[in-house]
């Protein structure tokens, strides 16, 4: 898949966000389209198409003490195809873009390294501010690197009520969403056990409604979803979610949690697969997919990339 320079529009970047949209009304009128990777895929009327996945992974999980220009090209030859690097922190941005223009292996987006402990829902609105500037940052980061997403946890739920938390984190978020525009940068809302958006002491047949009303909230093309397969396992079923939360989704976190074996290696938990594979083409998702488990060296980057070959069936 072909990445933009720094040259591009922002209107191509914002058509690689918005190609599960695209997939999801050709296959409700039947068209020829084309995928991220520009392979045409010709649709049936209603007939859903298998998912197009990307595989990428946190960079830091690959833990071994080597040069980043020789981590790009062993997770390429294990099989990645990108990768998510940390900001507005993380490892050197420079070193990293011309390992990604050696390789071939993709920089698709940063992960905010500090939404957790600088948070846009905190009480005191300097910390809010000082959470805005960061995350602004993340994204010329992540535009410098040609990627096309930035993560955020945009808050937590003990910073105050319901009400609080949403109105604290769409000011902010929508601050950035000039830049956003500009870039052709999307921030992408990750679902975590951050007591928002979800009930932490509820059942486990949760709906994903409250996240999909507080995207629609924000209404913007430069926000959407970074759905975690697996991390509201215990909370509802994450296929469900996926139907639910549809076209907002722009992105996926991959990992895998079960009753008994909580937070696990991709596959061995409680998620049905199968159900998610199939939701995903239900709602004609394209696109990238970041593992998110343990890390460790070349052969469990191996193994992490094995799995999500199994998981996707690709």
């Amino acid at each position: 898949m072909t990445q933009p320079t720094h040259h591009t529009p922002a209107l191509d970047r914002r058509s690689f966000l918005t190609t599960a949209a695209g997939v999801a009304t050709a296959a409700m009128v039947g068209s020829s389209i084309s995928c991220a990777d520009g392979a045409p895929v010709a649709v049936a009327p209603g007939a859903p198409v298998k998912p197009k996945i990307y595989k990428s992974l946190k960079f830091g999980m690959f833990n071994e003490k080597l040069p980043i220009a020789e981590k790009f090209k062993i997770l390429k030859d294990v099989g990645f195809d990108g990768v998510e690097l940390n900001a507005p922190h993380g490892p050197d941005k420079d070193a990293c873009l011309a390992a990604s223009e050696a390789t071939g292996l993709k920089i698709d987006g940063m992960v905010n390294d500090v939404h957790w402990k600088v948070r846009m829902t905190d009480r005191d609105p300097k910390v809010r501010a000082k959470s805005t500037a960061h995350m602004l940052e993340a994204i010329r980061q992540c535009y410098r690197c040609h990627g096309h997403t930035v993560l955020l946890v945009p808050g937590h739920g003990k910073d105050g009520s319901i009400q609080e938390v949403a109105e604290r984190s769409i000011a902010e978020i929508r601050k950035c969403l000039p830049l956003c525009a500009e870039l052709g940068v999307a921030i992408a809302i990750e679902n975590v056990w951050n007591n928002m958006l979800y009930d932490p002491k509820g059942p486990d047949d949760q709906s994903a409604d409250r996240f999909a009303a507080y995207v629609d909230r924000i209404n913007s093309p430069w926000v959407g979803m970074q759905f975690d397969i697996g991390n509201h396992q215990r909370f509802g079923r994450p296929a469900e979610w996926i139907r639910t939360l549809g076209k907002r989704i722009i992105k996926l976190d991959v990992k895998d949690w079960g009753k008994r074996s909580g937070f696990s290696k991709i596959g061995d938990g409680d998620v049905d697969w199968d159900d998610v594979c199939q939701a995903l083409a239900d709602i004609g998702y394209h696109g990238w997919a970041a593992a998110e488990v343990g890390g460790g060296d070349r052969k469990r980057m191996a193994e992490v990339a094995a799995n999500m070959d199994k998981v996707f069936n690709l």
